[in-house]
């Protein structure tokens, strides 16, 4: 009969002889025919049926649950090409959410915050911090201050961002405490606060020189993000603060 030897079987499928070999010995792939020599011979039937084992294979079922599949008489390849698809979209389905997932998480650290949403919003009040986060790297992201920000930061812990939030908190009621003493912000108690904030940004994040730090506080004042939040605090904050940057700049 002609048919198809076992190697160009293999080739066709692109597996090894050695499994369509293992496939005859379990019954599961038996070939139509045999050669005058006596080498196996595969029909186009054969064919169809190893691409069903093969799809089933691809769906890691075991060889004897795909056997018991093939061998019931009430299944025909139109049912078994039905349940194959169904079972592909669904594995699709998990891909993709677990795709999503990695890709989130792989956002999050890309942007220094291995954080959930729930923990953000935990201790900072918002889940909107990788949002932020993408506004900053707009602005700062082809910079090496923001590029040792996020490798340092990629690998802090949530106790981490608890201490730096705390340590960032202590700092504004220390702006608050001087403004409400009447503290000038070219003095010494408002110029020690600006070189904490700036200490800091050097602990935590990167290395910030009296230039740089007197950029951040222009930001107070430049930003109406910055200007709304700090102002309601108290009148004139950002200003207060901005000032108290530039001077402390101005020593060092």
């Amino acid at each position: 009969m002609n048919g198809y030897t076992v190697g160009e079987v293999a080739k066709l499928a692109h597996i090894s002889v050695r499994t369509l070999h293992h496939y005859d010995e379990l019954g599961l792939l038996t070939p139509a025919g045999r050669s005058p020599a006596g080498y196996r011979l595969y029909s186009t039937g054969d064919l169809r049926r190893l691409q069903q084992i093969l799809f089933y294979r691809e769906l890691e079922f075991s060889l004897e649950e795909i056997a018991s599949m093939l061998a019931d008489p009430d299944v025909d390849v139109d049912d078994h090409l039905r349940r194959q698809h169904r079972l592909v979209r669904e594995r699709q389905a998990r891909n993709a959410a677990l795709l999503a997932a990695i890709e989130k998480e792989m956002e999050a650290r890309s942007m220094g915050m291995a954080l959930t949403p729930e923990e953000q919003f935990e201790i900072f009040g918002t889940d909107k911090i990788a949002e932020y986060q993408e506004e900053a790297k707009e602005k700062w992201g082809d910079t090496d201050a923001w590029r040792e920000s996020q490798r340092r930061s990629a690998r802090y812990t949530k106790e981490d961002w608890i201490e730096i939030k705390e340590q960032a908190g202590a700092n504004i009621e220390g702006f608050l405490a001087a403004i409400r003493a009447g503290e000038p912000a070219d003095g010494p108690v408002a110029m020690q606060l600006a070189e904490e904030h700036r200490q800091h940004l050097i602990r935590w994040f990167y290395d910030c020189g009296g230039d740089m730090h007197r950029g951040l506080g222009d930001l107070y004042i430049s930003d109406p993000r910055y200007l709304a939040e700090y102002d309601k605090l108290a009148p004139g904050f950002s200003q207060y603060v901005r000032d108290a940057f530039h001077a402390n700049a101005d020593r060092l």
